[in-house]
């Protein structure tokens, strides 16, 4: 593959926002509003903000000097903000935003910050329906850990370095794409990785094809004499970044048609241990301590990245040897003889479906008891039938009530749309205090002595806080 390390440049400014003092962020506990947060307040910017709940989140970023409350009150806002962010998800109607806007203060999403930001940088986004948190991961490890250098743009928290953001006096940022609200329309790529199409939020693009469309259109954005590295077999994928010539590579976990796969996959200890074959190279004898296959391929994604900037391959091995994952993917809370229990953000039935498969193959003779928590009305309603399929892959289903975030209830959207699709009879809903007792009173009774049970955790919603009360219950097994 080319190598593209020379085009990398040193110490240049981000532009346009060096004239910036103070910033309020309304919304700032999202996962990736805090790393815009967490950005400016590393480039001596004063930072508060507003946000509906405290979350662990919140409490880091409070703990770290920035100020935060947790009412709409106009009383408590930075009256002197010379810029204001705010998050999609904030409702028009909010106080605080109509007040700033009443004012006359210059109001940002935080599409607009990363795109100010890319504008004047080198940088390598990820996109994607799936994967792409873990895989921004990896690739801002990779450059990290091997001495490469980067800015890292976060959509989760990074388990080794405890955070979604970091800065480095090298100008190259490692953004998560974000394509929701089309967001990642405003981003500048000079390396750009697509990891799924599929279907989602359809309550902003409507139809599977105008999800299609946009990720085309986000391709296009990458800067003349870029690279793209996309899953191999995309529906549509040919249709990607046409105007590269030579740089544009497929990936896959072991087809050999792709330009960039895996060969002598094994399984060993939770983790694997695997072989990537590149264009000219390869790269052999590779250890990711990481549960999942669909992780496998999200590292050879990362480390083709990696090799395209000229990176040494001892480096890259030493790198993802030393990957600890992302907060919520595929994150063990529990791994005994007795039990092992798996928490994960996967929202998504295709999401879903590689986190149940993942650890089956991974714990094959343990009965799966999933706990999932549906996000969103419009998605349980648009992919009731996915979610039904796919959560028949486990032994046992415990769904908790839809975590609405942003939407209004949707009169017959209910989790028990899902549960009554499902051909599996060993289902229940519940609702996070009945959970709690049945983990207590029933699950824990019924742990197999002789294989172990396999205890999954999954949702985009608040089911995080439940992990270390169901933890609490079940270490002392």
């Amino acid at each position: 593959m080319k190598t593209i390390a020379n085009t990398v440049l040193m110490n240049s400014p981000f532009r346009g926002l060096d004239s910036i003092r103070e910033v309020y962020f309304i919304g700032i506990g999202g996962i990736g509003m805090s790393a815009v947060a967490r950005f400016f307040y590393s480039n001596g910017v004063k930072v508060s903000g507003y946000d509906r709940t405290s979350t662990p989140l919140t409490k880091e970023l409070e703990a770290s000097g920035i100020p935060i409350h947790y009412e709409e009150n106009i009383s408590l806002v930075n009256q002197n903000a010379d810029l204001v962010v705010y998050t999609p998800a904030i409702p028009a109607a909010n106080k605080e935003l109509q007040y700033y806007r009443e004012k006359g203060t210059k109001i940002v999403k935080r599409s607009d910050v990363l795109q100010l930001i890319s504008e004047s940088s080198f940088n390598i986004c990820i996109a994607g329906t799936h994967g792409k948190t873990t895989i921004t991961t990896m690739v801002a490890h990779l450059l990290r850990d091997s001495g490469f250098g980067c800015n890292a743009f976060l959509g989760g928290i990074a388990v080794n370095y405890g955070t979604n953001f970091w800065s480095n006096p090298k100008n190259v940022c490692v953004i998560e794409a974000d394509e929701y609200d089309r967001s990642f329309l405003k981003l500048s790529p000079d390396i750009a990785i697509i990891t799924a199409m599929d279907a989602d939020h359809l309550d902003i693009y409507g139809t599977a094809d105008a999800v299609e469309q946009a990720f085309i259109d986000f391709s296009e954005r990458i800067k003349p004499g870029g690279s793209l590295f996309r899953q191999f077999g995309l529906k549509r994928g040919k249709e990607l970044a046409k105007g590269l010539a030579d740089t544009k590579y497929t990936y896959s976990l072991q087809n050999e048609n792709a330009d960039v796969y895996g060969e002598n996959i094994r399984l060993d200890n939770g983790g694997y241990d695997f072989d990537i074959v590149m264009k000219d190279d390869r790269i052999d004898n590779v250890r990711l301590n990481m549960g999942g296959m669909h992780n496998v391929e999200n590292a050879i994604a990362a480390i083709a990245v990696a090799s395209s900037l000229g990176i040494e391959h001892d480096k890259i091995r030493s790198a993802v040897e030393s990957f600890r994952g992302v907060k919520r993917r595929f994150e063990y809370l529990i791994r005994n003889r007795k039990l092992v229990f798996v928490d994960d953000y996967a929202h998504h039935p295709e999401e879903l479906r590689a986190l149940i498969n993942g650890a089956r193959t991974l714990f094959r003779q343990r009965k799966c008891t999933i706990i999932f928590q549906p996000h969103l009305y419009t998605r349980t309603r648009d992919f009731a039938d996915g979610f039904a399929e796919v959560l028949d892959l486990a032994d046992e289903v415990i769904l908790l009530p839809i975590y609405p975030a942003r939407e209004l209830p949707i009169e017959g959207v209910t989790s028990e749309m899902i549960l009554d699709k499902m051909k599996n009879e060993n289902k229940k809903v519940m609702d996070k205090q009945q959970l709690i007792d049945w983990i207590k009173n029933d699950y824990k009774k019924g742990i197999n002595d002789e294989f172990g049970s396999l205890l999954i955790t999954a949702g985009a919603g608040d089911i995080d806080t439940l992990l270390m009360p169901i933890k609490d219950l079940l270490t002392d097994i």
